[in-house]
Protein backbone atom coordinates (compact mmCIF):
# COMPACT_ATOMS: atom_id res chain seq x y z
CA UNK A 1 0.00 0.00 0.00
CA UNK A 2 2.10 2.59 -1.24
CA UNK A 3 0.60 5.87 -0.06
CA UNK A 4 1.57 8.65 1.87
CA UNK A 5 -0.66 7.53 4.62
CA UNK A 6 0.95 3.80 4.78
CA UNK A 7 4.71 5.11 4.08
CA UNK A 8 4.86 8.46 6.37
CA UNK A 9 2.22 9.65 8.43
CA UNK A 10 1.56 5.74 10.22
CA UNK A 11 5.18 5.10 11.21
CA UNK A 12 5.87 8.57 12.24
CA UNK A 13 2.67 8.67 14.41
CA UNK A 14 3.31 5.10 15.97
CA UNK A 15 7.17 6.33 16.01
CA UNK A 16 5.46 9.38 18.35
CA UNK A 17 3.64 6.77 20.55
CA UNK A 18 6.61 4.54 21.13
CA UNK A 19 8.69 8.04 21.87
CA UNK A 20 6.08 8.22 24.64
CA UNK A 21 6.60 5.03 25.91
CA UNK A 22 10.13 5.24 26.47
CA UNK A 23 9.75 8.92 27.91
CA UNK A 24 7.69 6.96 30.34
CA UNK A 25 10.75 4.12 31.43
CA UNK A 26 13.79 4.23 33.36
CA UNK A 27 17.20 2.15 32.88
CA UNK A 28 15.68 0.91 36.49
CA UNK A 29 12.38 -0.47 35.21
CA UNK A 30 14.78 -3.10 33.69
CA UNK A 31 16.90 -3.88 36.22
CA UNK A 32 13.84 -4.72 38.03
CA UNK A 33 12.87 -7.77 36.35
CA UNK A 34 16.64 -9.30 37.78
CA UNK A 35 15.86 -8.03 41.56
CA UNK A 36 12.10 -9.67 41.16
CA UNK A 37 11.79 -11.96 37.74
CA UNK A 38 8.73 -14.50 38.90
CA UNK A 39 6.18 -11.82 38.09
CA UNK A 40 7.65 -10.77 34.98
CA UNK A 41 8.35 -14.42 34.07
CA UNK A 42 4.80 -15.40 34.80
CA UNK A 43 3.41 -12.21 32.95
CA UNK A 44 5.91 -12.82 29.88
CA UNK A 45 4.83 -16.84 29.39
CA UNK A 46 1.18 -16.02 29.54
CA UNK A 47 1.54 -12.70 26.73
CA UNK A 48 4.16 -14.69 24.47
CA UNK A 49 2.92 -18.51 24.75
CA UNK A 50 -0.69 -18.68 25.68
CA UNK A 51 -1.81 -15.62 23.47
CA UNK A 52 -0.69 -16.97 20.23
CA UNK A 53 -2.26 -19.96 21.39
CA UNK A 54 -5.58 -18.83 22.43
CA UNK A 55 -5.55 -16.64 19.17
CA UNK A 56 -4.97 -19.12 16.75
CA UNK A 57 -7.80 -21.41 18.30
CA UNK A 58 -10.46 -18.36 18.33
CA UNK A 59 -9.52 -17.76 14.55
CA UNK A 60 -10.10 -21.24 13.81
CA UNK A 61 -13.09 -21.93 16.09
CA UNK A 62 -14.70 -18.60 14.55
CA UNK A 63 -14.07 -19.40 10.76
CA UNK A 64 -12.10 -16.19 10.25
CA UNK A 65 -11.02 -15.41 6.44
CA UNK A 66 -7.11 -15.98 6.19
CA UNK A 67 -7.03 -11.84 5.95
CA UNK A 68 -8.42 -11.39 9.01
CA UNK A 69 -7.13 -14.48 10.97
CA UNK A 70 -3.55 -13.18 10.23
CA UNK A 71 -4.83 -9.67 11.48
CA UNK A 72 -5.65 -11.21 14.65
CA UNK A 73 -2.41 -13.09 15.43
CA UNK A 74 -0.30 -9.87 14.46
CA UNK A 75 -2.58 -8.37 17.54
CA UNK A 76 -1.95 -11.01 19.63
CA UNK A 77 2.13 -10.60 19.11
CA UNK A 78 2.06 -6.61 19.49
CA UNK A 79 2.64 -5.38 23.31
CA UNK A 80 1.08 -3.52 25.43
CA UNK A 81 1.30 0.11 26.33
CA UNK A 82 1.53 2.76 28.21
CA UNK A 83 -2.97 2.58 28.29
CA UNK A 84 -2.10 -0.87 30.07
CA UNK A 85 -0.80 1.05 33.18
CA UNK A 86 -3.17 3.77 33.07
CA UNK A 87 -5.77 1.00 33.68
CA UNK A 88 -3.69 -0.64 36.46
CA UNK A 89 -3.65 2.58 38.18
CA UNK A 90 -7.00 2.98 37.99
CA UNK A 91 -8.32 -0.65 39.59
CA UNK A 92 -5.33 -0.97 42.09
CA UNK A 93 -2.80 -2.81 39.90
CA UNK A 94 0.52 -2.91 40.55
CA UNK A 95 1.71 -0.29 38.30
CA UNK A 96 5.37 -0.74 38.33
CA UNK A 97 5.12 -4.27 37.66
CA UNK A 98 2.94 -2.82 34.22
CA UNK A 99 5.84 0.02 33.72
CA UNK A 100 8.94 -2.95 33.67
CA UNK A 101 6.06 -5.60 31.68
CA UNK A 102 5.77 -2.77 29.14
CA UNK A 103 9.55 -2.00 28.69
CA UNK A 104 10.39 -5.52 28.27
CA UNK A 105 7.74 -6.56 26.21
CA UNK A 106 9.12 -3.67 23.62
CA UNK A 107 12.29 -5.02 23.61
CA UNK A 108 10.92 -8.94 23.22
CA UNK A 109 8.27 -7.93 20.57
CA UNK A 110 11.24 -7.37 18.02
CA UNK A 111 11.71 -10.57 17.60
CA UNK A 112 8.33 -12.30 18.96
CA UNK A 113 6.10 -10.06 16.81
CA UNK A 114 8.11 -11.09 13.28
CA UNK A 115 7.77 -14.62 13.88
CA UNK A 116 4.71 -15.15 15.05
CA UNK A 117 3.26 -12.93 12.28
CA UNK A 118 5.90 -14.57 9.77
CA UNK A 119 4.08 -17.94 11.03
CA UNK A 120 0.56 -17.18 10.36
CA UNK A 121 1.49 -15.48 7.44
CA UNK A 122 2.32 -19.19 5.93
CA UNK A 123 0.01 -20.86 7.68
CA UNK A 124 -3.64 -19.31 6.40
CA UNK A 125 -1.84 -17.54 2.86
CA UNK A 126 -3.89 -14.73 3.10
CA UNK A 127 -4.01 -12.88 -0.74
CA UNK A 128 -1.82 -9.43 0.27
CA UNK A 129 0.40 -9.49 -2.23
CA UNK A 130 3.23 -10.19 0.64
CA UNK A 131 5.61 -12.80 1.44
CA UNK A 132 5.46 -12.61 4.79
CA UNK A 133 6.85 -10.22 7.68
CA UNK A 134 9.09 -12.23 10.07
CA UNK A 135 12.41 -13.63 8.70
CA UNK A 136 13.05 -11.19 6.08
CA UNK A 137 16.18 -9.40 7.24
CA UNK A 138 14.63 -5.95 5.59
CA UNK A 139 11.49 -6.05 6.98
CA UNK A 140 12.99 -7.37 10.58
CA UNK A 141 14.61 -3.71 10.90
CA UNK A 142 11.53 -2.26 9.80
CA UNK A 143 9.90 -3.83 12.96
CA UNK A 144 12.83 -2.54 15.34
CA UNK A 145 12.85 0.98 13.92
CA UNK A 146 8.91 1.32 14.30
CA UNK A 147 8.89 -0.25 17.44
CA UNK A 148 12.35 -0.25 19.60
CA UNK A 149 14.20 2.87 18.04
CA UNK A 150 11.81 5.60 19.27
CA UNK A 151 11.54 3.99 22.51
CA UNK A 152 15.37 4.23 23.00
CA UNK A 153 15.13 7.40 22.14
CA UNK A 154 12.52 8.29 24.81
CA UNK A 155 14.61 6.49 27.03
CA UNK A 156 17.74 8.49 26.68
CA UNK A 157 15.64 12.06 26.87
CA UNK A 158 14.23 10.76 29.99
CA UNK A 159 17.62 9.57 31.46
CA UNK A 160 19.10 13.29 30.47
CA UNK A 161 16.46 15.33 30.40
CA UNK A 162 13.68 14.59 33.55
CA UNK A 163 12.05 17.56 33.95
CA UNK A 164 11.26 17.51 30.46
CA UNK A 165 10.03 14.20 29.60
CA UNK A 166 7.99 14.84 32.63
CA UNK A 167 6.45 17.76 31.28
CA UNK A 168 5.91 15.99 27.94
CA UNK A 169 4.23 12.96 29.45
CA UNK A 170 0.20 13.99 29.13
CA UNK A 171 0.74 15.88 25.93
CA UNK A 172 2.42 12.35 24.38
CA UNK A 173 -0.09 10.78 26.11
CA UNK A 174 -3.03 12.44 24.79
CA UNK A 175 -0.99 12.25 21.38
CA UNK A 176 -1.24 9.00 21.22
CA UNK A 177 -4.93 8.86 22.03
CA UNK A 178 -5.59 11.02 19.19
CA UNK A 179 -3.53 9.10 17.19
CA UNK A 180 -4.93 5.59 17.58
CA UNK A 181 -8.39 7.25 17.05
CA UNK A 182 -7.67 8.57 13.72
CA UNK A 183 -5.56 5.18 12.76
CA UNK A 184 -9.10 3.46 13.68
CA UNK A 185 -11.25 5.68 11.56
CA UNK A 186 -8.74 5.64 8.84
CA UNK A 187 -8.40 1.83 8.56
CA UNK A 188 -12.26 1.61 8.85
CA UNK A 189 -12.99 4.34 6.50
CA UNK A 190 -10.09 2.33 4.09
CA UNK A 191 -12.39 -0.79 4.10
CA UNK A 192 -15.16 0.88 3.88
CA UNK A 193 -16.98 -1.15 1.29
CA UNK A 194 -16.68 -4.41 3.11
CA UNK A 195 -16.12 -3.00 6.66
CA UNK A 196 -19.70 -4.30 7.36
CA UNK A 197 -18.77 -7.83 6.28
CA UNK A 198 -15.43 -7.68 8.24
CA UNK A 199 -17.05 -6.28 11.75
CA UNK A 200 -19.75 -8.59 11.64
CA UNK A 201 -16.95 -11.34 11.01
CA UNK A 202 -13.78 -10.39 12.93
CA UNK A 203 -15.94 -8.40 16.08
CA UNK A 204 -17.17 -11.79 18.34
CA UNK A 205 -13.38 -12.89 17.52
CA UNK A 206 -11.93 -9.53 18.93
CA UNK A 207 -14.61 -9.51 21.57
CA UNK A 208 -13.86 -13.66 22.75
CA UNK A 209 -9.86 -12.69 22.52
CA UNK A 210 -10.08 -9.53 24.48
CA UNK A 211 -11.98 -11.16 27.46
CA UNK A 212 -10.11 -14.16 27.29
CA UNK A 213 -6.49 -11.98 27.43
CA UNK A 214 -7.98 -10.47 31.02
CA UNK A 215 -9.46 -13.32 32.56
CA UNK A 216 -5.82 -15.42 31.59
CA UNK A 217 -3.96 -12.46 32.64
CA UNK A 218 -5.48 -12.60 36.06
CA UNK A 219 -6.05 -15.49 36.92
CA UNK A 220 -2.40 -17.74 35.45
CA UNK A 221 -1.02 -15.48 37.93
CA UNK A 222 -3.20 -16.16 40.69
CA UNK A 223 -3.15 -19.69 40.17
CA UNK A 224 0.78 -19.29 40.23
CA UNK A 225 0.94 -17.40 43.81
CA UNK A 226 1.09 -13.74 42.65
CA UNK A 227 -0.87 -11.63 44.90
CA UNK A 228 -3.86 -9.57 43.70
CA UNK A 229 -1.81 -6.00 42.52
CA UNK A 230 0.66 -7.99 40.37
CA UNK A 231 -1.98 -9.91 38.88
CA UNK A 232 -4.30 -6.96 38.01
CA UNK A 233 -1.52 -5.22 36.25
CA UNK A 234 -0.38 -8.79 34.46
CA UNK A 235 -4.52 -8.96 33.28
CA UNK A 236 -4.00 -5.35 31.91
CA UNK A 237 -0.22 -5.18 30.66
CA UNK A 238 -1.85 -8.70 28.98
CA UNK A 239 -5.40 -8.05 27.87
CA UNK A 240 -4.97 -3.74 26.74
CA UNK A 241 -2.62 -4.45 23.56
CA UNK A 242 -0.94 -1.69 21.36
CA UNK A 243 -3.20 -2.16 18.57
CA UNK A 244 -1.53 0.90 16.87
CA UNK A 245 1.74 -1.58 16.66
CA UNK A 246 -0.39 -3.86 15.12
CA UNK A 247 -2.37 -1.78 12.55
CA UNK A 248 0.87 0.28 11.74
CA UNK A 249 2.69 -3.15 10.75
CA UNK A 250 -0.36 -4.28 8.61
CA UNK A 251 -1.00 -1.17 6.70
CA UNK A 252 3.18 0.28 6.36
CA UNK A 253 5.14 -3.15 6.48
CA UNK A 254 2.69 -5.70 4.91
CA UNK A 255 0.86 -3.52 2.96
CA UNK A 256 -2.53 -4.66 4.02
CA UNK A 257 -5.46 -2.60 5.02
CA UNK A 258 -7.96 -5.76 5.97
CA UNK A 259 -4.98 -7.03 8.38
CA UNK A 260 -5.39 -3.66 10.10
CA UNK A 261 -9.40 -4.34 10.35
CA UNK A 262 -8.90 -6.58 13.65
CA UNK A 263 -6.66 -4.12 15.58
CA UNK A 264 -9.23 -1.71 14.97
CA UNK A 265 -12.33 -3.34 15.79
CA UNK A 266 -10.20 -4.40 19.44
CA UNK A 267 -8.87 -0.91 19.72
CA UNK A 268 -12.71 0.12 20.22
CA UNK A 269 -13.77 -2.60 22.61
CA UNK A 270 -11.02 -3.17 24.69
CA UNK A 271 -11.57 -0.08 26.35
CA UNK A 272 -15.11 -0.76 27.79
CA UNK A 273 -14.16 -4.67 28.37
CA UNK A 274 -11.08 -3.94 30.15
CA UNK A 275 -12.70 -1.16 32.61
CA UNK A 276 -15.05 -3.56 33.18
CA UNK A 277 -12.95 -6.19 33.83
CA UNK A 278 -10.89 -4.25 35.98
CA UNK A 279 -14.40 -3.43 38.17
CA UNK A 280 -15.20 -6.84 38.71
CA UNK A 281 -11.34 -7.51 40.13
CA UNK A 282 -11.41 -4.90 42.55
CA UNK A 283 -15.39 -5.64 43.66
CA UNK A 284 -15.48 -5.96 47.30
CA UNK A 285 -11.79 -5.42 47.59
CA UNK A 286 -9.15 -3.14 49.11
CA UNK A 287 -6.56 -3.31 46.29
CA UNK A 288 -6.01 0.30 46.00
CA UNK A 289 -4.28 0.52 49.47
CA UNK A 290 -2.06 -2.35 49.49
CA UNK A 291 1.17 -1.77 49.41
CA UNK A 292 3.35 -2.48 45.93
CA UNK A 293 5.54 -5.34 45.30
CA UNK A 294 7.38 -6.74 42.33
CA UNK A 295 8.16 -9.89 43.32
Amino acid sequence: MDTPLATVFLPLALAVIMFGLGLSLTIDDFRRVRRHPRAVVVAMCCQLLLLPVLCLGLVVGFGLSPVLAVGMMLLAASPGGTTANLFSHLFGGDVALNVTLTAVNAVLAVVTLPIITNSALRYFEPDIGQDGLGLQFGKVLQVFALVLVPVAIGLVVRRRAEAFAGRMDRPVRLLSVVVLVAVIIGALVAERDDIVDYLVEAGPAALAFCVASLTIGYFAPRLLKLDKRQSIACSMEIGVHNSAVAMTLAISVLGSVGLAVPAAVYGVLMYPVAALAGMLMTRGSRTAGEPASVN
